[in-house]
């Protein structure tokens, strides 16, 4: 059993900054998040995208905004719990809440807070009548553990940054094959990665198949070679070990909708902007995945909500205490590492 303070479900932009709101107030935090790293769709979908509108950032990479995120909450210590949806709730005797993985394991704390941007996000799949036999036998959906993928007849369907990133990746590893299948010849991924495929194609280390698509899949208990159609030419069998079709993620709420939290549109909603408590006390949704009147989804709010939030969060945890509020600028930042940031002190001297 994991215990902490406060579980925050989704490790995005928003979830991330929460662990830094909470950590000045000497609150520990938990993350789970069903995508296999930290950062939401900003790592698994557009992690080369830029960024306009966070605040003292004229431009930021998705990408280095998580980074940023990371290294801002690091020395508050977050656990996290990744490549596993959040399924279940049960309140305790007590107050506190259990919630349960889709691989079992098991979180406990006072204080729940839903962070899940549009949702938990599923994988899109294609649309194969024995798709489901080879799932976690041959076909994957993401990659938790790229080692595991290591000199492997691998091919990728897609035409994204994920799918280019991967096949690179992978092809400049040791693969002994990387196929991309991808049903157009332009992709809509970042340029810098568009070039450096081309540029392992002519060296032979990735196979282009486009205007193509995978129609079906082969073997018996696993996967061992996929059929191509592809424009214009009769249907190939290539033999592979791994199929990842990355068609992107499609957002849900998922089981978090059977928690007996009000739903309106898709979206939690909150009772106040106070706090953004929803009809379940001890239970916070903040960021893209909330509803409210005026509501707008963007990063920047979602931070607003989760400054707000940790107030309220302190005093379920620790009630009948004040929080003071200090100022970075003037109190420092103490990390549960034992580090501390704080501002150069004035050099007072003495006139003579």
């Amino acid at each position: 059993m994991i215990q902490t303070d406060i579980l925050i479900i989704g490790a995005g932009p928003v979830g991330l900054f929460a662990v830094f709101e909470a950590g000045l107030m000497k609150l520990k935090c938990h993350l789970i998040d069903a995508i296999p790293q930290a950062g939401g769709q900003l790592t698994e979908i557009y992690p080369k995208k830029p960024i306009y509108d966070i605040p003292g950032y004229p431009s930021v990479l998705a990408g280095e905004l998580i980074d940023n995120l990371m290294e801002q909450a690091a020395p508050f210590k977050p656990g996290f719990t990744l490549g596993e949806r959040a399924d279940t709730i049960e309140k305790q005797a007590d107050g506190s809440f259990i919630v349960t993985t889709s691989e079992g394991t098991q979180h406990q704390a006072p204080v729940v807070m839903i962070a899940g941007g549009l949702g938990s996000f599923e994988p899109r799949k294609p649309k194969i009548e024995n798709l489901p036999q080879f799932e976690k036998n041959g076909v994957e959906y993401m990659v938790k553990e790229p080692d595991a993928f290591i000199r492997k007849k691998i091919f990728i369907s897609g035409g994204g940054d994920s799918a280019l990133d991967w096949a690179i990746y992978f092809a400049e590893h040791n693969n002994t094959s990387v196929g991309l299948v991808h049903r157009s010849d332009t992709f809509r991924a970042h340029k810098d990665s568009v070039e450096k495929a081309y540029q392992l194609q002519k060296e032979g280390k990735i196979d282009f198949y486009t205007h193509a698509e995978v129609v079906g899949l082969n073997g018996e208990e696993t996967l061992k070679s996929i059929e191509i159609k592809q424009k214009d030419q009769p249907n190939k069998t290539v033999a592979v070990d791994t199929w990842l079709p990355l068609f992107g993620l499609s957002p849900k709420l998922g089981p978090i909708s059977n928690w007996g939290l009000e739903i309106e549109k898709n979206a939690i909603k909150v009772d106040n902007t106070l706090d953004y408590q929803t009809n379940i006390p001890g239970i916070f949704a903040i960021g893209d995945v909330n509803t409210y009147p005026g509501k707008l989804k963007l990063i920047l709010c979602g931070f607003h909500e989760a400054t707000l939030m940790c107030q309220s969060a302190y005093q379920i945890i620790n009630p009948g205490k004040k929080y003071v509020l200090k100022y970075t600028t003037v109190s420092g930042v103490d990390g549960f590492d034992g580090t501390r940031k704080e501002a150069p002190k004035a050099v007072v001297k003495k006139i003579e």
